[in-house]
């Protein structure tokens, strides 16, 4: 990601923290609110119009460079050993998911059954692992970055395939928080690229909404899992009517 595209994310970040949408960035810019979505979704904004809304937000340019500085240097994935680590403790594994999606300590000790003599002990193995930092009063500061992730193939990833895929897709996806698409077409291998980038921007936007909404009460939240997936695949069922490509 370069520096343009950091500084314009800390910047979004910091406009949906004091709660100002890009209606407002509009109007004190003098352009449209079209206007506005074009250049950030083109990153072409100039110095000026940055300095303006730093302004507007009671904020130096200088703290929001500082701002992204510092985001850049929080965690975007574990190491593989880390990641073992947390599978191989369910409670860890629990404990984990839960701070990363922003869960107080009173939260987790709420919600689930574990003593917070347990809580606490988890807590501190991930403040080893350096995903948290565990401040006096039981309170929980994040040390990942926005755009964390899994590893790709990781531990976390193939429990997930070993042991949640099958219980998630065991639903009608009929009710009013489920939906389930199933897309089937031919595409071009640059065709593949472009729909993977697709997704990739669904993912940001996904986790953009969960930062929005996490000053809202836990008890209006819920936790969503969203799989998005894409391979070449053909189901065995067909792959026996498959004609053999002829030899050159």
């Amino acid at each position: 990601m370069s520096q343009t595209d950091s500084l314009l994310n800390t910047l979004k970040r910091q406009l949906r923290m004091q709660g100002k949408t890009y209606a407002d960035v509009a109007q004190w810019l003098g352009l449209s609110e079209a206007s506005v979505k074009r250049l950030f979704a083109e990153r072409n904004i100039t110095l000026a119009r940055l300095e303006c809304i730093c302004e507007q937000l009671n904020l130096e340019f200088a703290e929001l460079v500082q701002t992204m500085q510092t985001e850049e240097r929080r965690l975007q994935e574990l190491t593989q050993a880390q990641e073992q680590s947390i599978a191989d403790d369910p409670k860890l594994f629990l404990i984990a998911v839960c701070v990363i999606n922003g869960y107080s300590f009173a939260e987790i000790h709420h919600q689930y059954q574990l003593s917070e003599a347990e809580c606490t002990q988890q807590l501190l193995k991930l403040e080893r692992l350096a995903l948290i930092q565990l401040l006096p009063g039981n309170r929980i500061k994040r040390r990942v970055a926005p755009n964390f992730r899994w590893r790709p193939g990781g531990p976390i990833q193939q429990f997930f395939q070993q042991h949640i895929a099958n219980d998630f897709f065991r639903s009608r996806f009929d009710s009013e928080s489920e939906k389930l698409l199933v897309l089937n077409g031919l595409l071009s291998r640059a065709g593949n690229d472009e729909w993977q980038q697709i997704m990739q921007r669904l993912a940001k936007e996904f986790h953009e909404l969960c930062e929005r909404e996490s000053s809202l009460p836990i008890t209006q939240r819920f936790g969503t899992t969203s799989v998005l997936a894409v391979r070449q695949w053909q189901h065995g069922l067909f792959k026996g009517y498959a004609r053999k490509p002829e030899s050159t």
